[in-house]
């Protein structure tokens, strides 16, 4: 006589990979679009900075005032964005450390959840010190 150890009690398994697979899903997804629009809100957020700087540098310029400023700044966030973003630009003189100069400041509201949801307002500024004639 032979002897035969018996097979373990198996259940029957077939469909637990797609359970698995949900499972993870469910943590990952929201997971990823929320890294996703964090990168989105601090893009569009350098991105405006970036332009309040550069306009202020513009305007800073001798022969140029806040308006060109404004135009300047505006003109960069339109070509790096949307213009959507551009709607509360503001320049106005300034003291930057000690000296005259030229601080532009944009609001800008960002949807926190992509296109929906509430907006989240940002507000940013840039600075340059002023040029002084030859």
């Amino acid at each position: 006589m032979r002897f035969v150890p018996s097979q373990p009690d198996r259940t029957d398994e077939r469909g637990s990979a797609v359970v698995d697979f949900v499972l993870a899903m469910v943590v990952l997804v929201p997971l990823l679009l929320g890294v996703v629009q964090l990168g989105l809100v601090l893009h569009v957020r350098n991105t405006l900075t970036n332009a309040a700087s550069e306009g202020a540098r513009h305007a800073a310029a001798l022969d140029r005032g806040p308006a060109d400023a404004v135009s300047r700044t505006r003109e960069r966030i339109a070509g790096a964005i949307s213009g959507r973003f551009a709607d509360d630009v503001r320049a106005e003189p300034t003291v930057v450390a000690g000296a005259p100069g030229v601080r532009v400041t944009v609001r800008a509201e960002v949807p926190p959840l992509g296109l929906w949801g509430p907006a989240m307002r940002l507000e940013v500024s840039g600075h340059a010190i002023a040029e002084d004639p030859p």
